[in-house]
């Protein structure tokens, strides 16, 4: 019996569709309409007071949620509207020179990450290439690591294909030569089990969007506490301040995660992600990752039995939760998908893109290659 089937219920849209996005937005947790209920709720009646009741604290205490997913300390993680930004505010406090202004990353990083970095001034960017657009060579990417390089953001598990790294050697080699790594969690946390104390990046950065069913809005930065305390975000504001609300003239930066944050905190989109936060932290990234295996497995069994093409890692150790599949004419087939309540989505390079969570069944898994085949042979009739 799958104990976590259990959890269905609490997503009300897995009665209306077969959910097979959650790579992309997860299922909203019913307790979220009771949670904005109770924002609303406390804006109404305690107006302006509800900052002295937790919500000048929520930017980090809803981090700490995040912190007990991916083993960070109390107060070590910040909250803020999106990765891009969190990756601003991280470059912004990195110590800059021009005989150390290199970036290095995979050409299979994520767009908005790479776009942020080719807009900075005065840096040399190295995108790796990765020939058959799934995987990340390991070993040009170290290579390109030298004592130039001040950072080197990259990505967890690969957004197209879901290749998942190993990111040990990377972090190693950067911190050898003095580089900072910043690691991008989005498409692991929550489906794959990691440390960031056992890692040991310099920064950890992700979002609510996707596995861990917490919505838009809301990102999370975990800061390495042994790098922490010397730097000085220079895109900052009064809540990175230790005393904020003795408005003093200059800035005093905190000691703890409130540190990189800036100004005012997107409050009700907090309120939604805790619910996803608690959930995912309550049934253990250890048993989600388990039934993902199974599921992308059987995924790719039944897209090879019906000679579609899989442009995911068939290593289960090096695979995410997703899996893209490449039927003829990937695009349309995603879109007919869709319009039958098989919600999955296409990336060019990749094709359909199908991510069971823990609240789907395997009987949702075959049902979605079922129809994907059959539209796939609609379409060729």
């Amino acid at each position: 019996m799958d104990e976590l089937l259990k959890w269905r219920k609490e997503f009300p849209i897995l009665d209306e569709s077969v959910y097979m996005i959650s790579n992309s937005l997860g299922a909203m947790p019913r307790a979220v309409y009771d949670s904005l209920r109770e924002y609303a709720d406390t804006w109404n009646h305690r107006g302006v007071r509800a900052w002295d009741e937790g919500w000048w604290e929520m930017a980090v205490a809803v981090g700490d949620l995040v912190g007990r997913i991916i083993g960070a300390g109390p107060e070590e993680v910040s909250t803020h509207q999106n990765v891009t930004l969190a990756e601003a505010i991280v470059f912004s406090s990195l110590p800059r020179d021009k005989r150390r202004n290199k970036v290095v990353y995979s050409e299979l990083n994520f767009p908005s990450v790479r776009y942020f970095y080719q807009a900075q001034e005065g840096i040399e960017i190295v995108a790796t290439p990765c020939p058959d657009g799934i995987t990340a060579p390991l070993e040009p990417l170290l290579e390109a690591i030298d004592e130039r390089t001040l950072a080197v953001p990259i990505s967890h598990v690969i957004f197209k294909s879901a290749y998942l790294q190993d990111v040990k050697p990377i972090i190693e080699k950067a911190h050898s030569v003095g580089a900072y790594v910043i690691l991008d969690t989005y498409q692991s946390c929550g489906a794959v089990p990691f440390d960031v104390q056992e890692l040991g990046a310099d920064f950890v950065i992700g979002g609510s969007v996707k596995w861990l069913c917490g919505g838009p809005g809301v990102a999370y930065l975990w800061v390495n506490p042994q790098v922490r305390d010397r730097l000085q975000p220079r895109l900052t504001g009064w809540m990175a301040h230790e005393h904020p609300f003795e408005f003093l003239p200059q800035m005093e930066y905190s000691r703890s995660g409130f540190r990189f944050l800036n100004g005012t905190p997107n409050v009700p989109a907090l309120y939604a992600a805790r619910c996803g936060y608690r959930i995912i932290g309550e049934i253990g990234v250890d048993r989600i990752r388990a039934k993902s295996v199974r599921m992308t497995e059987r995924l790719i069994e039944l897209a090879l039995e019906r000679g579609f093409r899989v442009n995911s890692p068939r290593d289960p150790a090096r695979r995410g939760g997703t899996v893209s599949i490449q039927p003829p004419d990937a695009k349309r087939v995603s879109q007919e998908l869709i319009r039958r309540g098989f919600l999955v989505d296409y990336r060019p390079g990749a094709g359909v893109r199908v991510a069971p969570h823990f609240y789907n069944t395997m009987e949702e898994v075959e049902a979605t290659v079922e129809e994907m085949s059959r539209i796939a042979a609609e379409m060729a009739a």
